[in-house]
């Protein structure tokens, strides 16, 4: 059973260059999470590009073998310090881990 872990977040930020450039920061940190930690199959992240209005501004998209190994990603250090910059920017997030 593969677990994919869908994640968006609106950011904070209310000018559209500065929710740009933290949109391509998020996602330059989590999607160099690929190859570092131990179970991710694959991880895609990207900015929004259309309907920035009705849209959320950054979405990921992970796969994992297990919820297992979805909770080691969690906790590893690589991911940690990605998500403390995330989370520095972001208003809302919104998460959904469904079976593939």
């Amino acid at each position: 059973m593969t677990i994919r872990h869908v994640v968006s977040w609106k950011l904070s930020a209310e000018g559209a260059e500065e929710r740009a450039e933290q949109s391509a920061e998020i996602a330059r940190r989590l999607n160099a999470l690929d190859g570092v930690v131990p179970g991710l199959l694959s991880i895609t992240v990207g900015a929004n590009v259309l309907s920035p209005d009705a849209n959320w501004d950054v979405a990921l998209v992970a796969d994992f073998p297990s919820a297992t190994e979805l909770e080691v990603y969690q906790v590893h250090p690589a991911h940690v310090e990605a998500s403390a910059y995330v989370r520095s920017v972001v208003a809302s997030r919104v998460a959904v881990d469904f079976e593939i």
